[in-house]
């Protein structure tokens, strides 16, 4: 029986047609590098673990040997790696698809203009588009808008923490065209393109952009998560500034493994908004598009979505914190307060070698809890290590220097909240 593979099916959308062709009883196989617990247990045996980027063709036709659809929603916003994800794995795709006559290929891909492309994401995207149209596959081609599901990730999740706050984007950004596509429009454009497929419709060659008939704004957007969440009125604009420093700042936390939803790429793509022309969609499927609107209201407002909103920008705030905690305590104690450290030792007995050694060792050892959990990869053993190494001084402390307990600025008391923040910050490491 033959199924449709679908690629990234741990991101925003691939995930979410997966779980919904699944619901609607089409044989699915999920492909992506890494699943999370939950996205596992919800697509079940149909989760496949897989580095495709790293497959050649042969490999690929392999693997995708018995699909009569394939579904590729694979992308990266920013990295050196635009141009293999965007255009030579899917050039790759689509030779195999090509020489597979049975096989469609339903590619997601950016909405907008070729003349508008600016940044390395959109000029990628849109030569992945070529090559698509140029290997002689079957093809659809999704450009959707801005994408409104019950997950939230990336873009999606830092409109909604914008929406609990009493802050607004900066009039250029908030004024930039921002047309929506509620998840359900892209689900139900699938199960449609491959159930014409499969009763005899072979000539797919299209291109559609799938979004709301009215163009909106991005404060618009901002306004109807706002509603939706119960979020207070905003106060005040962003400055431009502010928000070019957010960039720079995501970039640096981007080279250390995390996916902040501000970059200069994401800046950039919304200073040109998300535009696009879904008459054709409409007229060659039939549906009738959510607006963004009704496709927010249709998202879930429980305590819990307020709750990530909420936490979603302070979960960056706080691992900051931790990092600037760990990594200034170990720098200070081996620089101006050395002799101070080292001294405190002394003053309870420790040989003034031992007393060194020890004051060395534990500063190297805060600096190295503080790079932990800096670097995305190691951030959860980081921050495991720091809750017991903060364990370990306070138990130390209570033996070798009771004293210090009572000390008037209360250092050691100060370290049971440090505890907390990590346990939260562990709460709190899944993106997905």
């Amino acid at each position: 029986m033959p199924f449709v593979a679908i690629l990234g099916a741990n991101g925003l959308i691939g995930n979410a047609l997966a779980v919904d062709l699944k619901r609607r009883g089409v044989e699915i196989r999920g492909y992506a590098r890494k699943f999370a617990w939950s996205q596992r247990e919800a697509l079940g045996g149909a989760a496949m673990e897989v580095s495709l980027l790293s497959l050649p063709e042969d490999g690929l036709a392999k693997l995708l040997h018995g699909a009569d659809v394939v579904i590729n929603t694979i992308g990266i916003l920013q990295g050196s790696e635009s141009r293999e994800v965007h255009c030579e794995f899917v050039s790759r795709l689509a030779g195999v698809c090509a020489v597979a006559p049975e096989k469609l290929l339903l590619h997601v891909s950016i909405p907008g203009q070729e003349q508008d492309d600016r940044t390395r994401y959109s000029r990628t995207k849109r030569d992945g588009e070529h090559a698509v149209a140029a290997s002689g596959a079957p093809y659809v081609i999704l450009r959707p808008g801005f994408v409104i599901a019950s997950a939230a990730y990336g873009g999606s999740a830092l409109i909604r923490a914008l929406a609990v706050l009493p802050l607004d984007l900066p009039e250029r950004e908030r004024q930039s065209p921002f047309v929506a596509t509620a998840i359900g429009d892209l689900g139900e454009t699938a199960a449609r393109i491959i159930a014409r497929w499969r009763s005899g419709e072979k000539t797919w060659r299209k291109t559609w952009d799938v979004m709301e008939e009215k163009p909106g704004n991005a404060a618009s957007v901002v306004a109807a998560f706002r509603l939706h969440l119960g979020g207070p009125k905003p106060l005040l604009a962003l400055p431009g500034w502010m928000l070019s420093l957010g960039a720079a700042t995501g970039d640096l936390a981007a080279w250390l493994g995390w996916k902040p939803p501000i970059r200069s790429t994401a800046i950039r793509e919304m200073r040109r908004g998300v535009r696009g022309d879904p008459q054709a969609w409409i007229n060659d499927t039939g549906i009738r598009p959510l607006s963004a609107q009704a496709a927010i209201a249709a998202t879930p407002a429980t305590i819990q979505e307020k709750w990530f909103a909420r936490l979603y920008l302070l979960k960056a705030l706080a691992l900051a914190t931790l990092v600037i905690f760990w990594c200034a305590s170990g720098i200070i104690a081996l620089s101006t307060a050395f002799v101070a450290a080292r001294q405190i030792l002394l003053d309870h007995g420790f040989s003034f070698d031992l007393a060194e050694g020890v004051t060395i060792g534990s500063s190297l050892m805060d600096i190295c809890v503080g790079l932990l959990i800096a670097f995305r990869r190691t951030s959860r053993i980081g921050l495991v290590a720091g809750i017991f190494v903060s364990l370990g001084y306070m138990a130390g402390a209570a033996i070798i220097t009771p004293d210090l307990w009572s000390e008037p600025l209360g250092a050691l008391v100060k370290t049971a909240p440090a505890i907390v923040l990590m346990l939260f910050c562990l709460a709190m490491c899944d993106d997905r």
